[in-house]
């Protein structure tokens, strides 16, 4: 039985465990690491995984991190940003609300076939020296204490080997193998549930209304290239593109309010989106002959009690903790486990003492993931409400480019000093997103459910466009530390027009806000968006 020994061994080479390895040779060329995989190659195309849509962090992570971006630019589609439509129940798109950018934004995102995108990864793993094995099944593994070696077994067409490494990373998604092992997952008390398809033909949304003022709001006219969302009471439907020509359908849902059992099979999802997605349901009748696959996750969220062990093993990916993907932070989160895990490795190298820095990044991870989590938790009843559901958009996204965005884009996530520094306003941010997501509950509670019937162009507002814009800038600790200080100003003076704008027609909606009422340094700000 073969036995050898290496620095790294990385349980998984899906999209964690390859950005991993990449990251971790691109940071140290001469580290010694070995991918585990299930899967041989070529993947197929379209349906391969689910998650095919990145936001600002991964997108930044993938092109610029792991030096990706020719290969997302040439083998990807470019999104066209989020896209909301008020749609429940309806058989068309004309004369509803829909949310989202007339124009794309400066900062890019990506839609991305995962079928394409793993095997190009797996070849440019070797490509770049990662000793990257795949055909593999992991048999067992023994997690070592102190300075011992971890130990990993596992069989291939060519028998049974083991290996033995310093680091030992679970990279293996949903198997979930160390968390499994020691037990270690967490219910986060978001209980959701999620079905979805590929179909072998694009589904172009832009066609599906006839109305001239309709079609011509959006420059170009390519809707289909959003993360289009169509929303209703406890639930959302995803329409995601993909470059092979394929679309990717999904239906994501409150337990509670949508069961899983009334859209397990193929054939109840689409009896489900007759019912409240009509437009969607038409459409994908006229081409389910085209059906790749059809797939669910019953309560796909779950919480995680430890990611990074002063015993030099981690978790990233789904192995470790994963949220919810209304606002597709699933490869955020890679991006940010897999620099912690990084910057572990680095301390290691050098012989400095990995434990402080575990117990820190841990923290660190999960206060990012907790505070995302308030977005989602106990907020899918909202989701159909056309006065609440888009200022709540407009408030998530301010707080994700205005925190967590400056802290991943300036290179900060490891910087102790920087973070203590800015802990204040950390906090203040995170407690007063926290308020905010509860108010908007309540909010939802009494309101009107106002319908503008139109389309909210977030391009027009100058505030969110240049958030957006300058998330690519290279800023110094004195200039980085007074753009998150005015970017929390900016969401407290939000936060505060909302609950004015709300209280005006529910005065019951100021208790507990008081401290709020009366700030005005980004009134003009807000009043862009509710004119």
């Amino acid at each position: 039985m073969e036995s050898t020994t290496h620095e790294a061994i990385i349980m998984g080479g899906g999209l964690a465990g390859l950005s991993l390895a990449m990251q971790l040779k691109r940071e140290y060329p001469d580290i010694d690491v070995v991918v585990l995989e299930r899967q041989k190659r070529p993947l197929p195309d379209a349906a391969h995984k689910v998650g095919e849509s990145t936001v600002e962090i991964a997108a930044h992570y993938f092109a610029d991190t792991l030096g990706l971006r020719d290969h997302l630019e040439q083998a990807h589609i470019r999104k066209f940003g989020f896209r909301f439509f008020f749609s429940d129940g309806r058989d068309d798109l004309a004369d509803i609300t829909e949310l989202g950018v007339s124009a794309v934004l400066p900062t890019p995102s990506y839609q991305i076939d995962r079928g394409i995108l793993e095997n190009y990864m797996g070849e440019e793993a070797r490509r770049r020296g990662i000793d990257f094995r795949e055909g593999v099944t992991v048999r067992g593994f023994d997690i070592a204490t102190d300075d011992a070696l971890h130990a990993v077994r596992y069989a291939d067409a060519d028998g049974e080997h083991v290996l033995r490494a310093r680091w030992l990373i679970d990279a293996s998604g949903r198997a979930g193998l160390i968390r499994r092992k020691l037990d270690l997952t967490l219910d986060n008390g978001h209980h959701a549930n999620a079905v979805w398809f590929r179909i072998d033909e694009r589904l172009a949304i832009d066609g599906w209304c006839d109305d001239a003022e309709w079609k011509g709001r959006c420059h170009p006219p390519e809707r289909w290239r959003s993360t289009n969302h169509l929303v209703g009471p406890g639930y959302w439907v995803w329409l995601i593109p993909l470059s092979s020509g394929a679309h990717s359908v999904g239906i994501v849902a409150d337990a509670a309010m949508h069961p899983l059992e009334t859209m397990k099979t193929f054939d109840l999802a689409l009896d489900w989106l007759r019912k409240h997605q009509p437009v969607v349901a038409r459409e994908v009748e006229k081409h389910q002959d085209k059906l790749l696959d059809f797939a669910f996750f019953r309560n796909y969220s779950y919480g995680c009690s430890r990611m990074f062990s002063a015993h030099r093993w981690a978790l990233t990916g789904e192995a470790g903790a994963f949220l919810d993907p209304f606002y597709s932070p699933g490869s955020d989160f890679i991006a940010i486990a897999n620099t912690y895990i990084t910057l572990l490795v680095g301390h290691d190298r050098r012989g400095v003492s990995i434990a402080p820095h575990a117990r820190q990044y841990e923290r660190l991870f999960l206060t990012f993931y907790e505070s995302t989590l308030r977005m989602y938790r106990g907020q899918y009843n909202l989701f159909g409400d056309p006065e609440v559901l888009p200022i709540k958009v407009i408030w998530d996204y301010a707080y994700y480019w205005g925190v967590l965005c400056q802290i991943v884009f300036q290179n900060r996530l490891g910087d102790g000093a920087f973070i203590a520094r800015m802990g204040d306003d950390m906090v203040a941010a995170s407690e007063l997103n926290t308020r905010m997501q509860a108010f908007f509950q309540r909010w939802h509670a009494c309101s009107d459910h106002r319908n503008p019937r139109q389309m909210l162009d977030q391009r027009d507002l100058t505030w969110f466009a240049d958030m957006n814009r300058t998330l690519h800038d290279q800023l110094d600790d004195a200039s980085l530390a007074e753009r998150l200080r005015n970017n929390v100003a900016m969401m407290r003076s939000l936060a505060a027009c909302t609950v004015e704008r709300a209280g005006a027609d529910h005065p019951e909606l100021f208790e507990g806000m008081e401290d709020l009422v009366g700030e005005d340094a980004g009134r003009a700000m807000y009043e862009e968006w509710v004119a």
